[in-house]
């Protein structure tokens, strides 16, 4: 009896055993995420980089003459690279967050979830993806306020650390709003209440040294600030807070934000049921 039960039908493929990382999958995951936001390159490239035009229009065009240079920086090359983090920043957020949740309500996220992906490559998929539309939308926007603000080069394994770790970030952040989302509303609360107040009380208009206590205090336990101050620094060579606090808090931050993403997709919480 054993050996008819074991006995497999003469011809059947046999279940393909992934040993390590099934970089296919991840590979093909990611290749999705990236198309998918290519496709409608007019909505998730072009406007957010005139979003940031606009900022560049009415605070450094419009308010030039009235704004002093901030810790002898001209205002237009101290604002441009935190309007460039803020593009990293809000679309590698919303290109994770978008596609889980899209992926919910319209019952596609078998797409994903029937392959043989671990928890561990789904995190890396959806992280990858939305990193690289971060980073894609920030470099074009960088690009774009070239003929606004002088954008130096002081030190590029700064600009390196906190425009790739800060894209992984919110794209974590936008998988963990995605799965935690069971319709539109409620992922645009964490957007609008959560990411875009952290992002604009971040540093990004001024210094934060110069906010009333306790506001300039609770800002140093903002990361967002640590992400624009350090990705600045890469920029203009100054820093407002610590850079090696930057770098850890962000560093720590990812990581664990990696391991909570990994822990959800393996309960299948918001995803299976």
């Amino acid at each position: 009896m054993s050996d008819l039960i074991s006995t497999r039908p003469a011809g059947l493929p046999t279940p393909r055993a992934y040993g390590g990382v099934n970089w296919i999958g991840v590979w093909t995951l990611y290749k999705r995420e990236v198309r998918r936001f290519l496709k409608v390159g007019a909505q998730t490239v072009a406007a957010p980089v005139v979003t940031t035009l606009l900022y560049m229009m009415v605070f450094v065009v419009a308010m030039s003459t009235s704004r002093p240079p901030l810790h002898g920086t001209p205002f237009a090359e101290f604002v441009a690279p935190g309007l460039v983090m803020m593009a990293i920043l809000n679309n590698a957020f919303a290109n994770a967050s978008s596609s889980l949740i899209q992926a919910k309500i319209m019952g596609t996220a078998t797409d994903f979830l029937t392959p043989p992906l671990s928890p561990l490559e789904l995190t890396i998929g959806f992280s990858l993806g939305a990193a690289t539309r971060g980073i894609l939308v920030g470099l074009v926007t960088a690009v774009c306020v070239l003929p606004f603000a002088r954008l130096g080069l002081a030190n590029l394994g700064l600009i390196l650390w906190f425009g790739i770790t800060a894209s992984l970030l919110m794209g974590l952040v936008g998988v963990l709003a995605g799965l935690w989302s069971e319709k539109f509303d409620q992922l645009a609360a964490v957007q609008n209440f959560l990411v875009m107040p952290l992002t604009f009380l971040s540093g990004t208009f001024y210094l934060v040294e110069r906010l009333p206590e306790p506001f300039a205090t609770i800002s140093h336990w903002n990361p967002m600030f640590y992400l624009i101050d350090g990705f600045r620094a890469g920029f203009i060579g100054q820093a407002e807070g610590s850079l090696a606090i930057g770098i850890v808090v962000s560093g720590v931050l990812t990581v664990a934000l990696a391991v909570i993403c990994w822990l959800v997709f393996r309960s299948g919480w918001r995803l299976k049921s």
